[in-house]
């Protein structure tokens, strides 16, 4: 810029204070500039975001000294005590700052100047002040020349954004809250013979699931989701006879719409949140699940309900949990959620009935992420799940229907990123089931009945389940996700009542097609050989075709 022989109280503080642009960026100039066709500064001086400063009104002010980071001993100082006197064009922030060392583009620059030059102008015309003399015009048509080509440009972008912003506001859902969707339509069938029949009880279907989210933010760090969801997939488990068949997005029918999930998350220090839900909070909801990114998402990841994530976080109901980082990528999550905390009657409420407390430290860095975990549960008789609805029902309910359970639960999960395109994630869990009274109970026999068998108050059983897969990341496009997952799904591996034959296998494979940002198809299939850990029943196929769309 070629102005430097203008030393005057105008061209003196523009010259020096790269600021310039805070002198009037009043109405007529309240959105952020793409900084992206304009050079970069060459000062090495700190920089604030843009759309900071956007956020912020600027107040005219009458007085240097009401700038609390302008001092009578800054170079800037009779520049700006000139403007602020002579021309009454000088701006400050809300907390009574200037901020004059921040770095500013050429078309920054040109806003600032034309909204001072402009009050320049308005004052000669007017011809109110004999402090404006024929000097100051002659600066200021020099200075329209200089910048006459970003000024057009400045000019036309603005009116485009006031255009854009008048549409927005006139269009827009709500200013606290954002509406996030997602659609699922599967067409998915299975094959082999029910568990404990001769025949195949399943036909090829088409069904779908949607869930609204409706996000709100009262302060812009804190957030409160709504959810609402509709569906009409059903539990294939009441046809194969094993919940080891099971997706991740089934259990909805008569696309009825329920508000099954409600939660607040909201920070309390700068290292401390606090995360609380009267309903549909799992331990999913309060703390990472150490995954790679969308392998645990219902429309875009594995389609199976075991293999999406670690079946000990398909616990839930309601209540609250605090994250702690500890260190910089160490956090510390500590849970509380009970099974029906909206419920008066005995054996229910937030701690006369089930339960689920958990404890996990993770640690997470760029390529990956390790964590260790502590779940303690209880269920009254009848409503115990010991497997997140994925293993065998021996596994689910080791003691039966009538018997009180308790368990303790130590996990081990994460994932690494080996490679851009190679990426391997794992996790393992034993648990330690306990009855908490005695009598008879009616126990699964592995082949789709029951049988019944005494249990007495001090009975333990020992329950294992894990996994491990790899993916590959952008193979065959951009957003592409191919997959494979083994494992072994909940087992009785030792029970003072009832214990498993054998052992099942779980072996997964899909294809994530990600059509665009918004649409994404997945082909899947996965084998479930000895289903219920019994190598009488007939091994499960199970094959889908999945279309997630997500806005």
């Amino acid at each position: 810029m070629h102005i430097q022989h203008y030393y005057h109280p105008i061209t003196a503080f523009i010259l020096g204070t790269p600021a310039v642009f805070l002198l009037t960026l009043s109405s007529s100039f309240a959105a952020p500039i793409d900084s992206s066709v304009a050079p970069q500064s060459t000062e090495t001086v700190a920089s604030e975001p843009l759309n900071t400063l956007a956020e912020d009104p600027f107040a005219q002010v009458n007085s240097v000294s009401q700038l609390s980071d302008v001092k009578p001993t800054d170079w800037a100082f009779q520049a700006l005590q000139s403007l602020v006197e002579r021309y009454g064009c000088i701006a400050g922030y809300p907390d009574g700052t200037y901020r004059g060392n921040r770095a500013v583009t050429r078309y920054e620059f040109a806003a600032g100047l034309n909204s001072c030059l402009d009050r320049v102008s308005e004052l000669i015309a007017a011809g109110t002040t004999n402090q404006i003399t024929g000097e100051d015009l002659a600066i200021v048509q020099k200075l329209q020349a200089e910048f006459a080509t970003e000024l057009s440009v400045l000019r036309g972008r603005v009116d485009a954004l006031d255009a854009r912003t008048a549409e927005l506001e006139a269009n827009q859902f709500s200013t606290t809250t954002k509406l996030n969707a997602e659609i699922i339509v599967v067409v998915t069938d299975t094959s082999g013979n029910s568990v404990g029949d001769s025949r195949d009880r399943t036909n090829t279907i088409l069904a779908n699931r949607g869930r609204l989210n409706f996000e709100t933010s009262f302060t812009g760090r804190d957030m409160l989701r709504t959810r609402l969801e509709f569906g009409n997939l059903g539990r294939i488990a009441d046809k194969t006879g094993t919940n080891m068949t099971a997706l991740n997005f089934d259990g909805n029918v008569d696309n009825t719409i329920t508000v099954p999930h409600i939660l607040y998350v909201t920070p309390l220090t700068s290292n401390l949140s606090l995360t609380v839900g009267p309903t549909g909070v799992g331990y999913s909801d309060i703390t990472d699940l150490l995954t790679p990114p969308t392998i645990a998402s219902d429309s875009e990841g594995i389609p199976s309900k075991f293999g999406q994530y670690s079946p000990l976080y398909r616990r839930g109901g309601g209540g609250a949990a605090v994250n702690w980082t500890i260190v910089k990528n160490l956090t510390l999550t500590v849970g509380y959620v009970a099974g029906n905390p909206n419920l008066s009657q005995q054996s229910n409420g937030l701690f006369n009935g089930s339960y689920n407390a958990l404890v996990q430290l993770a640690y997470r860095r760029d390529r990956g992420a390790i964590g260790v975990a502590y779940s303690r549960t209880f269920a009254p008789s009848g409503k115990a799940d010991l497997t997140g609805g994925t293993g065998s029902f021996l596994a689910a309910r080791p003691f039966g229907d009538n018997i009180a359970t308790s368990s303790d639960s130590v996990a081990v999960q994460g994932f690494y990123r080996l490679a851009p395109r190679f990426q391997v994630h794992g996790w393992g869990v034993y648990t330690r089931a306990n009855a908490e009274n005695s009598g008879v109970s009616s126990v699964s026999d592995g082949r789709g009945g029951v049988v019944l068998l005494n249990v007495d108050g001090d009975d333990r059983a020992d329950i294992v389940y894990g996994a491990i897969g790899i993916s590959f990341p952008d193979v065959g496009g951009e957003g592409n996700l191919p997959g494979i997952l083994v494992g072994l799904p909940g087992r009785v591996t030792s029970s003072n009542v009832r214990r498993e034959r054998d052992t099942s296998y779980h072996i997964e494979a899909f294809y994530r097609f990600q059509v665009n940002d918004n649409i994404s198809i997945t082909p899947a299939f996965w084998v479930v050989v000895n289903p219920e850990n019994d190598s009488r029943n007939d091994t499960q196929w199970v094959w889908l075709l999945r279309t997630g769309f997500n806005f």
